[in-house]
C-alpha cells in the first residue's frame, strides 16, 4: 500500500540518510504526497487529486444546510487527502437524516457530486453537540452528547 505524507510529517525514508543520524532528526514533508528514495535523492511526488466517481468513498465537512440537503466540503478521496483550497463540493440529500454543520460525512450537477451514507459504513464520523462537546455514537441512528446527555438524531458510520 502506498504511504501517503501530509505537510508537517515526518518523512519515513528520510530517517536511513546519512545526515538524519548525523544530528537532523527529521526531515519533514512540506506537501501532500508520496516519498520517493532514488539514490541520494528524496523526493516527494505530488499526488494530482482525482475527482470523485461513482462508487468513491469520501470524507467531508458539512457546510451549509437546507430543510431538504446539506452541502459538504469534501476534503479526501478515496483515501487521498485533497490540497488545501482544491476541495469539491458535494450535496447529500436529506430523508429522514438529520445533519449539522460541523458533521464529517463518510455523486451530480456541473458544480457539485451526490453523496450517500446508503451504506452502513458511510455516515457521520464527527459531530459536536450544540454544547460543543465532541459527540459520542450510541447506536447507527443517534449520537450523545456527553456533557448533557442529550441524544441527537444522526445516520452514524459502522466503524472498522
Amino acid at each position: 500500500m502506498t504511504s501517503y505524507v501530509l505537510p508537517g510529517q515526518p518523512i519515513p525514508l528520510a530517517s536511513q540518510w546519512p545526515s538524519a543520524s548525523a544530528g537532523r532528526r527529521a526531515y519533514i514533508a512540506s506537501l501532500v504526497g508520496i516519498p520517493q528514495q532514488e539514490g541520494p535523492v528524496l523526493s516527494i511526488s505530488r499526488v494530482r487529486p482525482r475527482p470523485p466517481a461513482i462508487n468513491s468513498v469520501v470524507l467531508g465537512s458539512v457546510t451549509r444546510l437546507s430543510p431538504l440537503q446539506a452541502t459538504l466540503s469534501i476534503s479526501v478521496v478515496d483515501g487521498v487527502p485533497l490540497p488545501a483550497g482544491e476541495e469539491f463540493t458535494g450535496v447529500i440529500r436529506i430523508a429522514g437524516h438529520r445533519v449539522k454543520i460541523g458533521d464529517s460525512i463518510s455523486l451530480g450537477d456541473a458544480r457539485s457530486y451526490f453523496v450517500t451514507t446508503a451504506r452502513n459504513d458511510l455516515g457521520v464520523v464527527f459531530a459536536v453537540s450544540e454544547a460543543g462537546k465532541t459527540m459520542v455514537p450510541v447506536s447507527w441512528q443517534s449520537m450523545r452528547c456527553p456533557e448533557t446527555g442529550r441524544l441527537e438524531k444522526r445516520k452514524c458510520a459502522k466503524p472498522e
